[in-house]
């Protein structure tokens, strides 16, 4: 099937979504889960293809892996997202004008969501849990490097929706998977009047590339040059826990720490600070040619800094939005931190690592905006959400 021919079968079905009540959704969504572990074999053959073809010493590997531990959290995020209220038909804003015009303005889908992402085979199930749990449908472009694993998860969505699918719909139609090609790529970035807003959900150059060469709106989400300052009045052992747990727990995701901004007075404690990473983790001092690098590796910037004020400045620099840390002791400077960094999520003596749908309570996430028009942070049901205003008279015209 050609990819426009996609394009309006799950435009038509998004409209099929927009008269299903929560009920039908959260009951689909729970046999999805359902349906995840009792298939998980089928799962598990699909991505060994894939890894089969990547060195498993790419720091990539980790991202691209499913496992029966994985496959579970996953099915358990979907129940999560299906327990959650439902985001739509909120009344946001409720007015009578002295002509009297009743408004109403109403929460409501985008649509049709365009979500494009590299070797995360985990995305395919996270972003249809909250799309159709918004009354979304979704298009979806994943990398060549977990084409098999996105290709046995979106086959087995699509069965469950059509076993609950009412005689003459076609919500298996809802959700969609373009071949893992560049030029699929260029055709939903362009693909106007059919795709309502597009997320890109990868490294610096996609989404560069996306924002560049779209022309349907879209949301800038996940590079992360990522940051945490370790303050003259850092605490020693948290201090220890927070950096370790921010850069190692997992170096191929986007909140995954990469450089360390130290205070000159506490350059005696710097390799115990560092004590936990040795020998996992390659370190760069003061290396001005990284400062912008996203590593997603075992490797990390440290750079001493004489304040406070030069530690902010540094972010402002050489951060990308996304997730920041300081640890201290002084509330004041914990406050003013907080304050200046310009991030999405800034964090006091906790590691980046928590930046996260699942972990902020919001059941999954579609994606971290890094902008600042429109949402910020994790994104998940609330955020791909829009709203349109009712109007209700009785004949008034205006003059």
């Amino acid at each position: 099937m050609e990819v426009k021919e996609i394009f309006k079968q799950v435009k038509e079905a998004s409209k099929q979504l927009a008269l299903m009540s929560d009920e039908q959704r959260n009951e689909v969504l729970h046999a999805v889960a359902d349906a995840i572990i009792e298939h998980q074999n089928e799962l598990l053959s699909a991505n060994a293809k894939d890894l089969a073809r990547m060195d498993k010493s790419n720091p990539l590997y980790d991202r691209l892996q499913l496992t029966e531990k994985r496959l579970d959290d996953i099915a358990s995020d979907m129940r999560n997202v299906a327990i959650l209220p439902s985001p739509l038909g909120h009344i946001t804003k409720e007015k009578s004008l002295p002509n009297g015009l009743k408004l109403k303005r109403i929460s409501v889908p985008f649509g049709v969501i365009g979500m494009i992402y590299e070797a995360r085979p985990n995305v395919t199930f996270d972003v249809f849990s909250l799309c159709f749990k918004s009354g979304n449908a979704c298009v979806l472009k994943g990398g060549r490097d977990a084409d098999d694993s996105n290709r046995a998860a979106v086959a087995l969505i699509k069965e469950v929706l059509k076993q609950f699918s009412p005689t003459g719909t076609h919500w298996d139609e809802a959700i969609a998977l373009l071949p893992a090609t560049h030029e699929a790529t260029g055709e939903m970035l362009n693909a106007v009047g059919y795709i309502d807003l597009c997320i890109p959900r990868g490294g610096k150059q996609l989404i560069e590339f996306v924002r560049d060469n779209a022309r349907v709106p879209v949301i800038e989400t996940g590079a992360g040059v990522v940051h945490a300052y370790f303050d003259k009045d850092g605490d020693l052992e948290i201090g220890k826990a927070v950096v370790n747990n921010a850069k190692t727990r997992r170096v191929s995701v986007c909140n995954a720490l990469d450089t360390l901004l130290v205070h000159k007075d506490r350059i005696s404690d710097l390799q115990e600070l560092l004590a936990p990473m040795e020998g996992k983790v390659e370190f760069f001092i003061n290396d001005e040619s990284r400062y912008d690098t996203e590593f997603m590796d075992y490797k990390m910037n440290v750079v001493i800094v004489d304040s406070l004020d030069a530690a902010i400045n540094h972010i402002a620099c050489h951060g990308s939005g996304h997730s920041e840390c300081i640890i201290t002791e002084n509330a004041d400077t914990a406050r003013i931190f907080q304050q200046m960094v310009d991030a999405a999520c800034v964090y006091v003596n906790a590691p980046t690592s928590f930046t996260d749908g699942a972990q902020f309570g919001l059941g999954a996430e579609i994606g971290i905006s890094t902008q600042k028009l429109g949402p910020r942070g994790p994104m998940a049901l609330e955020e791909i959400t829009t709203y349109k205003w009712l109007i209700e008279g009785h004949g008034q015209t205006r003059p």
